[in-house]
């Protein structure tokens, strides 16, 4: 790749949200907006290495793609049409002032996650929309044709207009609900790059963790007291500080008991600790995403595992079950108590989760290893052959064959 190629790519990440974001604004036509700002792309890439890279490649492209907008729309057969759809989506009464979070880009972003779309169209609009990705790598994010996601945008994007959502922040009172929206879809394009499925696919998408915490940034930015967004991109960093040490050279899953510590991202870490220090220092109880990064934190605070302190880690499960009573919520505590109260009390605990959690891979990868530390062999021998049939992870897979395959007969 050409130098001015390189720039090009790197301009297209930095500035392709806020382009489009205003050009949304402006002209209040998603499609308009994302064709305008593909094509001004397009034509820096055939331009800019004869004429040189503009001093403020933002605003050239910015003018390029405006440019190219208005000849779509003066191209446009029902012009008078397009522009009374324009009005509709922009809405020109907007809701009370709510200060800082007024923002273009933040606009785009509750636009894509607004509730009347289902949450598989919220994340691959957002992804397309204001994290510039491609159809292809949408596509093969989420493992399906390329096709079939170029159907499920568009007909996003027509719900959009059909429904006359507004391109707007929400209003002040509604604003919270919606916030927790867009962090839900954030969290599950992070979840997918963490642990991505399918076996066609690598372990962990780097692309799609980076591109989660990007936009979680961005929101942070936007929202800066807003303690769950503050909760949401440290459980991220914390995570992903991790991430080097997670997959062998073998391509196998290394557990977190595993992992070589050293490899961890201090960094990452040292900011996932500042914000959550940040919070607790507010005093506002500390909700879902604040209490998962808490005990990333515990974790990632610990130089060996058997320094963890299993019993905080407890703690803020029990916390966490009274926000979140889920059966995932009450496995990952059960994982904790093995630690502090043997891996028998666990096994309990965990059985009692089998009718709502028997087709999930990690139950029975759980129970595999509560068994297999009881001495249970033949009946660890079982979960793990079922994990491994409901794992869609390659090196997950590949970690569970190893502990399956090290059972004494």
């Amino acid at each position: 790749m050409s130098a001015v190629h390189e720039t090009v790519a790197r301009v297209h990440r930095a500035e392709w949200a806020r382009i489009v974001a205003g050009l949304a604004r402006r002209f209040g036509d998603l499609d308009v907006a994302e064709e305008a700002a593909a094509e001004a792309f397009a034509t820096a890439v055939e331009r800019w290495p004869a004429d040189g890279v503009p001093p403020s490649p933002g605003a050239w492209l910015t003018t390029t793609a405006t440019r190219k907008a208005i000849d779509r729309i003066r191209r446009e057969s029902r012009r008078d049409d397009k522009q009374r759809e324009a009005r509709i989506v922009y809405d020109d009464d907007p809701p009370e002032p709510i200060g800082a979070v007024d923002d273009e880009r933040l606009r785009l972003i509750f636009t894509c996650c607004h509730p009347a779309l289902a949450m598989e169209a919220r994340v691959a609009l957002t992804l397309r929309m204001v994290g510039g990705l491609s159809m292809p790598e949408i596509a093969r994010a989420f493992l399906v044709q390329e096709a079939a996601m170029g159907q499920r945008i568009t007909r996003a994007k027509a719900k959009i207009k059909a429904a006359r959502i507004p391109y707007r922040v929400p209003s002040a009172e509604d604003l919270p609900q919606r916030v927790s929206g867009v962090l839900a879809v954030l969290f599950l394009v992070f979840n997918e790059g963490y642990l991505a499925t399918g076996a066609g696919t690598d372990p962990v998408r780097q692309d799609l963790t980076a591109e989660a915490v990007r936009l979680t940034r961005l929101i942070r930015g936007l929202l800066p007291d807003d303690g769950e967004v503050a909760g949401l991109l440290a459980l991220m960093l914390l995570t992903e500080a991790r991430r080097a040490a997670r997959v062998s050279a073998t391509g196998e899953l290394v557990s977190l008991a595993e992992q070589d510590r050293g490899a961890w991202d201090a960094e990452l870490i040292a900011e996932g600790h500042r914000l959550l220090r940040e919070r607790l220092a507010s005093g506002v109880a500390p909700g879902r995403y604040q209490l998962l990064a808490a005990i990333n934190a515990v974790h990632t605070s610990a130089g060996d595992v058997r320094d963890t302190d299993w019993s905080q880690i407890v703690a803020l499960y029990d916390h966490l079950l009274r926000l979140d009573p889920s059966p995932i919520v009450a496995l990952n505590r059960a994982v904790a108590v093995a630690e502090l109260d043997g891996p028998e009390v666990a096994l309990a605990a965990v059985d009692r989760l089998e009718e709502r959690l028997g087709g999930y891979h990690a139950f029975h990868a759980t129970r595999a290893d509560l068994l297999r530390r009881l001495g249970r062999s033949e009946q660890a021998r079982a979960a793990y052959d079922r994990a491994i049939d409901l794992a869609g992870n390659t090196a997950e897979t590949a970690y569970l064959r190893r502990r399956r395959d090290q059972l004494r007969p």
